[in-house]
């Protein structure tokens, strides 16, 4: 008569954790790095490509590889992954930064634009100490947040919406509905100060 197997509790202790860590990495959201190849000749990135800071004068566009994936008339920069689908939550640290936008755009958005001002790109912007959504050049104020030295976007691609997220609370403070018809990537612009996002973070509980 065959034995009953005794299942070794070291063996049930082993498999959960590799189940919780399966499930860790299904939440996790998408990892990216700043693009060098679409940055402004004004932005140079820092930190392993994941910060990005303004210089008044720049590079000059003669010292740059000719690109044509680099923005030209705008201090712009993409992240070098694109999303086609899933839920995504990244952060971005604001350092010394008064004038900055950060949202998602086409990965094919024209170069000679700025993200905001068309309807390929979706923006939550800030300038004046004031947060206001940009879509198409319109702009519409967002009430509840001030200046804060980080905020998260969360993406959700099926559903078609883009969120402002307080780091502090753990709370949406505003939801674009968005009108995602192909790939898109992580995009910001900024006219003083730095940037420092952090990607490939688990979507916070509650979000």
């Amino acid at each position: 008569m065959a034995l009953p197997f005794a299942r070794s509790p070291c063996l049930c202790r082993w498999g959960a954790k590799r189940l919780g860590a399966a499930a860790a990495e299904a939440r996790r959201g998408v990892s990216f790095k700043l693009e060098e190849k679409t940055a402004h000749s004004s932005l140079a990135l820092f930190k392993g490509g994941t910060g990005v800071k303004y210089g008044m004068v720049g590079l000059e566009p003669t010292q740059l590889a000719l690109n044509v994936e680099r923005f030209r008339e705008w201090a712009v920069v993409l992240a070098d992954t694109a999303v086609t689908g899933g839920r995504h939550y990244w952060e971005v640290t604001v350092k010394r930064s008064q004038q900055f936008r950060v949202g998602v755009a086409d990965v094919d958005i024209s170069r000679d634009s700025c993200i905001g001002v068309d309807v390929r790109s979706w923006v939550f912007a800030y300038a004046q100490r004031k947060w206001h959504t940009m879509l198409a050049n319109e702009k519409a104020p967002i009430e509840g947040i001030g200046h804060p030295e980080k905020v998260g976007l969360l993406l959700e691609y099926e559903a078609q919406k883009l969120s402002l997220v307080d780091v502090s609370r753990v709370a949406v403070v505003h939801t674009l509905r968005t009108d995602f018809q192909g790939p898109v990537a992580p995009a910001f612009a900024l006219w003083d100060g730095e940037l420092l996002t952090h990607s490939g973070l688990e979507v916070p509980q509650g979000l």
